[in-house]
Order: C-alpha cells, then sequence, then structure tokens
C-alpha cells in the first residue's frame, strides 16, 4: 500500500513490526486513539495491578489493519 492520509507504514520504526503476523502494517494509529474507550471493538485483554484495571492491547491489531481506518474514525467521532 502507499502511505497516505489513511495508511502509513513507518518500516524504519525500531519496533516495526510491533504485531506479527500482519500483511500491511498501518502504523497511523500506533498509539491507538481507542485506548481510553470503554468499548473499543478490538480484543484487549485487562489486568490488575495495585488494586486498578488495566487494559492492555498488546495483542489487539484492530486499528493496524488499513481496512478498519473508517471504523476508527467513526468511533472517534461519536
Amino acid at each position: 500500500m502507499e502511505n497516505s492520509y489513511r495508511f502509513f507504514e513507518n518500516r524504519n520504526c525500531k519496533y516495526f513490526p510491533c504485531h506479527k503476523g500482519l500483511g500491511n502494517l498501518n502504523c497511523l494509529f500506533c498509539y491507538c486513539p481507542l485506548y481510553l474507550r470503554d468499548n473499543c471493538p478490538g480484543n484487549p485483554a485487562y489486568i490488575e495491578k495495585d488494586g486498578r484495571k488495566i487494559k492492555v492491547c498488546t495483542n489487539c491489531t484492530f486499528p493496524h489493519h488499513p481496512e478498519n481506518y473508517d471504523a476508527v474514525i467513526q468511533i472517534l467521532k461519536r
């Protein structure tokens, strides 16, 4: 895919690829804008630390799939 406002792949990043197994890894949402959402469409896990529930998105690839760009934008508009 070609880099654009909808897709960006940063092969020069020292963490690339941060998620294995994706053909086109969209780095546009490197820091997921859905992290603070309680009901995000990804598959986060939760751990408890010091009495607090913490969202862990390590195994979530939802925002990194190029075809999910529109879904992320729609959620952010709400």
